[in-house]
């Protein structure tokens, strides 16, 4: 296994969580990943009223 340095820093951004969430939405639910991470963009929510845990 290849470990990466503790000087290396990989910078997160918005599009690759979405990405992220897209792809593994794919895999459970055979959709593509392009499709998913279209409608993540443009922010449909199918529950409104739901919200997360605090």
């Amino acid at each position: 296994m290849v470990r990466k340095t503790s000087a290396t820093r990989v910078t997160i951004t918005k599009a690759r969580i979405l990405r992220s969430v897209a792809s593994s939405s794919a895999i459970e639910t055979d959709e593509t990943t392009s499709v998913i991470e279209q409608r993540l963009k443009r922010g449909e929510r199918r529950f409104k009223q739901l919200t997360l845990a605090s």
